[in-house]
């Protein structure tokens, strides 16, 4: 160590030559540099190779007290730094002095020193020396910088690229220390398209090493170029930026939230391309731990908004996509679904997850009351806790509410249940009925669960009852006690009409009851109780459904046929209401 780094007659003949050039603006300079380029490259490879071998900026600047002038001399050479291979050296000579953790004001200085320096370099200036250089070069402005930024890029990824080599040498620092100071530098430069490729590499860069970390302004400018669509990124790119950043994923479920509920005119189909487009059922399955980030989200959402259905079916779309996207993965690459529903009671994840079109149709009534009655033990567990005022009652709550969560997320079973509802004959309907009502009410205290099910059988057995009625149609007066139902009662808990509605379009729907019997039905029903756009909604998730394939029919000609005239019967009607001067007082919405 006694011994001198460098040759001290070599560097004073460098600090002088550098005081001589300044800028290149004299064509005696320019020769000058022109004749000494490849001795100068290699006096910067033996400074680099001084830098990589020093612990720490703090040692480098002590050992090599002229280094911060040099450097910044030649950095503001336009003539030095027009040559890719002296570019090249000065700029990893830049890395080699960024400090992952600056420990002192020098190394604080040095830091925004440096990241000034390279924003220069990789950035159109008004410059008069520099645009003479170009000039002088026959190289236009725009080209050059590009030139400069692409070699920095392509530098800098190589860099990245490298794994840690030194870790078993204390006195020599890991390379994985340039992955912050390149994720800094980046900053500036995240809305460049030249950038993406580098970008790329840092965000999909293993995290191997405890110092492979990245800059959090790194992430936070990528998070805002990227929602702002001021930034274009590939999907993995995408999905390993909310690996990194958990504000940047919940940012993006946040956005998919807001866009659906400001847009609740979309279709069934719309939301499905929207959830799909956003990437998050992608990332999701191939990260399970984004997938548990995801779902507390809409946990916490359905929570604060559990009567608005929109978010229901996002919840469900939403659910149906990951489904998808995780029986794409490869088998070694699925993790269990048990992994993904932590929270969720054993029992109930594989029957509620799996999908109808993967059971017979036989089968399905069987498969729903064995759903049906594994619930309501769930619900009358927490009951008889609340009343003896049992420690394990908080952990009723939890379950119940988690297996509520999924049913939510599972919503195609809560539509075949109404379905086979709306086939006429069906024998022991309790299970379903009960079934439904826990899906709109999924407790006994605030949503009154038992009133709102004994409102729900009242509505099921006056729809069989118009079934078998010889008056053909039915009068306004045989209808009112369903209007009544859907109707907001004195001095009664508030019903959720949903339930009931979803019954009065199944049994339109999936009876044997001619067209035009049902039409009218709904047309009275719906018209008196001023519930047509919930009628259209329930229509047309039924229509999704049927066409997805989550729920099936044995005359799917006949079904489709149905639900065709439905929905312009409630075209036509609503294209009526607008005419009109103003709403009836009584009618409301959801």
């Amino acid at each position: 160590m006694t011994e001198p780094l460098l040759d001290v007659q070599e560097k004073q003949f460098w600090l002088e030559k550098v005081m001589a050039w300044g800028q290149a603006d004299s064509p005696d300079s320019q020769k000058d540099i022109s004749l000494h380029l490849r001795r100068l490259s290699s006096y910067l490879q033996q400074l680099l190779t001084h830098i990589n071998n020093m612990s720490s900026t703090t040692e480098s600047m002590k050992r090599l007290p002229f280094l911060g002038q040099f450097l910044g001399r030649l950095c503001w050479n336009t003539y030095v730094t027009a040559d890719d291979t002296s570019r090249g050296l000065l700029f990893q000579c830049l890395w080699g002095l960024y400090s992952q953790h600056p420990s002192n004001a020098l190394e604080r200085k040095a830091n925004q020193w440096i990241r000034n320096v390279l924003r220069q370099l990789a950035t159109e200036e008004d410059d008069a020396v520099a645009q003479a250089l170009m000039k002088h070069l026959g190289v236009p402005s725009k080209e050059y910088h590009l030139k400069v930024l692409r070699k920095m890029v392509a530098l800098l990824q190589e860099k990245v690229g490298k794994s840690c080599s030194t870790l078993g040498d204390i006195n020599h620092r890991c390379s994985c220390d340039s992955i912050l100071a390149t994720s800094e530098a980046c900053v500036p430069l995240v809305t460049c398209p030249e950038a993406a490729p580098l970008i790329g590499v840092l965000l999909q860069q293993p995290g191997t090493c405890v110092k492979a970390a990245l800059s959090e302004n790194f992430l936070d400018a990528l998070t805002s170029a990227y929602s702002s669509h001021g930034l274009l990124l590939e999907e993995q790119a995408v999905v390993s930026l909310w690996c990194h950043s958990l504000s940047s994923l919940e940012e993006a479920v946040l956005s998919l939230l807001q866009s659906v509920l400001t847009n609740t005119g979309s279709t069934q189909h719309k939301l499905e391309q929207r959830v799909s487009q956003s990437l998050l059922p992608k990332a999701c399955a191939q990260h399970y731990s984004i997938f548990l980030v995801v779902n507390d989200i809409f946990r916490s959402t359905l929570i604060h908004a559990e009567g608005n259905e929109c978010v229901k079916s996002l919840i469900q779309t939403f659910t149906c996509c990951f489904l998808k996207e995780q029986a794409l993965l490869q088998p070694q690459m699925r993790v269990p679904l048990k992994v993904f529903f932590p929270q969720t009671p054993r029992s109930l994840l594989i029957p509620l997850l799996t999908l109808p079109s993967e059971i017979p149709q036989e089968a399905w009534q069987h498969h729903l009351n064995w759903l049906s009655s594994s619930l309501q033990r769930l619900t009358e567990e927490e009951e008889e806790g609340d009343e003896n005022g049992s420690n394990s009652t908080s952990r009723g709550h939890h379950k119940v509410f988690e297996s509520w969560f999924l049913l939510v997320q599972c919503g195609h079973w809560v539509q075949v249940a109404v379905q086979l509802l709306g086939t006429k004959g069906l024998e022991n309907c309790g299970p379903l009925l009960w079934l439904l009502t826990f899906y709109y009410h999924p407790t006994n205290r605030g949503h009154q669960r038992a009133v709102q099910l004994v409102r729900t059988k009242e509505a099921w057995n006056h729809l069989r009852s118009l079934l078998s009625t010889s008056a053909h149609p039915p009068s306004v007066d045989l209808l009112q006690p369903l209007v009544t139902l859907l109707s907001p009662q004195p001095k009664q808990p508030s019903a959720s009409p949903l339930s009931i509605l979803s019954l009065l379009v199944n049994v339109a729907v999936f009876s044997q009851q001619p067209l035009s019997e049902s039409t009218h039905i709904l047309q009275t029903v719906v018209d008196r109780s001023g519930l047509l756009k919930e009628a259209a909604y329930v229509l047309s998730s039924l229509e999704l459904r049927l066409n997805a394939g989550s729920c099936s029919s044995s005359n799917t000609n006949r079904v489709h046929v149905r639900i065709k005239a439905l929905q312009n019967t409630l075209t036509h009607m609503n294209a009526a209401w607008s005419m009109e001067p103003c709403c009836e007082p009584d009618a409301h919405t959801l």
